[in-house]
């Protein structure tokens, strides 16, 4: 072969290959430019109103890690599974030993799956506790990072390659079916939970373009159709980009496509890097949220230190009644949502000392309920005491948030909220979690001449106008007569030349 017959040849094979490479650079912009387009059009999309108005909802961890309902005091029970099978885990010598002690070396973790029985299950009495808690919508667990299935899932079965879903294992029953028809037949809304990650699904594991054509996308349609949830809360999305999860894809069919599409919230988690950024409502866990409603955003916590039943956790790791309405109170002063957790039983209970919450939360909002549910934040979210504020810890995540101290705290020098504001139009509510003797002075509020100052569960106050400040005068109160416990508001029917904004 001469040597310009060879060197034409490598030119028009070079030339071949920067072809190639040019269009495929083509491509990858085209795709990331149409990406950026499907997230501009769902962040763009607003969050439905009943969402904004809600304020209050039930967030429940449940699957066959509620047989062990074992975990490191301050951990997740519903991560068992990884605890005990990585090393790298933190806590892994400690589950792995009592694993070793309770169930054996050769138990595996889907042993678990038959001793999850549910057979105390009623889902009519979970969806009567979670109305009388005073909550507006429930968020099931549908599939946590195990990938064991709350509903009849065939790609679950199939990628799994064994029965992977409670109807054809364990309590073989569709849970996610049947609480969705009891909540339905009270004024909650009903919504799921759905991890995108499963960690130790052989096809997860053997590729993941695969695991999200073939499994994730479909179940996803189908969890979707079949039970139109009012919420998706989205998990799990850390190891990849949404772009990797196709999260734009799914969610574009979600809002345009699907049986629910006018009527379901989703959150922030949709790919690793994007909470805060993209989707539909901010999430903090286990943290103190954000401090102003420019964006609807969403606290979420168990009572105690995990989402999933532990049996580790003893009554001191419980959120007192009294600090779970104070986080609902201050909260939604701040434009939030509270999503409380319930960790059930592997037979299916709901624990006694979560049920005695639910309910005592509800007997708060049967009096205080107008002050939360449909307001808005006030122009200024709180009214501090002389001293030095107690700064508000923001983040995503296991963010320590003492609301106690807040809200209640006496210490010598350190302000705390005297009161929460939210408002509703030219309706004022003042929230204090501390009453005062004789007077409450509401500075910088003008109340309307023809205002009426009540105070919810008691009745009319009197009050009058001094200069800028509003002058509560506080009634005589027979402790055995008190309207509720924990907090209290003062209605102020009619307020002039103050509203709504972003401030803190």
């Amino acid at each position: 072969m001469s040597r310009i017959v060879l060197i034409l040849m490598l030119s028009v094979s070079w030339f071949s290959v920067a072809s190639a490479q040019q269009d495929a650079s083509v491509d990858t912009d085209q795709a990331a430019k149409q990406e950026e387009s499907l997230w501009q059009a769902i962040d763009n999309r607003d969050t439905p109103q009943w969402w904004k108005d809600a304020k209050f909802g039930i967030f429940i961890h449940w699957g066959p890690y509620s047989v062990p309902a074992f975990s490191k005091v301050g951990a997740y029970s519903e991560w068992y599974w990884n605890d005990l099978a990585n090393p790298k885990r933190g806590a892994h010598s400690l589950v792995k030993t009592f694993h070793d002690r309770v169930y054996g070396e050769r138990f595996t973790y889907p042993d678990f799956v038959p001793l999850f029985t549910c057979e105390m299950f009623d889902p009519q009495q979970w969806a009567e506790a979670f109305e009388q808690s005073g909550a507006k919508y429930v968020v099931l667990t549908s599939k946590h990072h195990d990938g064991y299935c709350l509903w009849p899932s065939a790609e679950a079965d199939k990628s799994w390659g064994r029965p992977w879903s409670s109807t054809n294992s364990g309590p073989g029953r569709d849970l996610l079916g049947e609480l969705t028809d009891a909540v339905r037949k009270t004024d909650v809304k009903m919504g799921i939970y759905y991890s995108l990650y499963e960690w130790y699904n052989p096809l997860y594991k053997a590729d993941v373009d695969v695991f999200v054509d073939q499994h994730l996308i479909p179940q996803f349609k189908d969890v979707v159709e079949k039970y139109q949830p009012a919420v998706v809360f989205s998990d799990g999305e850390w190891d990849h980009p949404a772009a990797k999860w196709k999260s734009a894809e799914m969610l574009t069919w979600l809002f345009n496509e699907s049986p629910c599409k006018d009527e379901v919230v989703i959150n922030d988690r949709w790919g690793k890097g994007d909470r805060h950024k993209h989707g539909g409502y901010y999430t903090t866990e286990y943290g103190a949220g954000l401090p102003n409603g420019e964006k609807p955003w969403e606290e979420n916590r168990g009572m105690a230190h995990s989402f999933g039943y532990s049996r580790t956790e003893r009554f001191e790791d419980y959120n007192s009644t009294e600090t779970l309405v104070l986080m609902l109170v201050d909260i939604v002063s701040r434009g939030g949502n509270f999503l409380l957790d319930i960790g059930p039983t592997a037979d299916g209970r709901i624990p006694p000392l979560m049920e005695q919450r639910l309910a005592e939360i509800g007997d708060w909002l049967e009096v205080n309920g107008e002050a939360i549910y449909g307001t808005t934040p006030h122009a200024q979210t709180c009214q501090w005491t002389d001293g030095e504020q107690p700064q508000l810890k923001t983040g995503n995540f296991r963010v320590k948030y003492d609301v106690t101290t807040f809200l209640k705290g006496e210490q010598q020098g350190v302000a705390r909220k005297e009161v929460v504001y939210t408002r509703k139009g030219k309706t004022l509510y003042a929230i204090a979690g501390l009453l005062p003797d004789e007077k409450l002075v509401l500075k910088g509020i003008k109340a309307s001449p023809d205002a009426v100052v009540s105070l919810l569960g008691v009745g009319d106050l009197s009050w009058q106008q001094a200069g800028e400040d509003l002058v509560i005068t506080m009634p005589k109160l027979n402790p055995s007569k008190m309207p509720c416990q924990h907090a209290w508001t003062f209605k102020v029917s009619e307020t002039v030349g103050i509203g709504y904004n972003h401030g803190s």
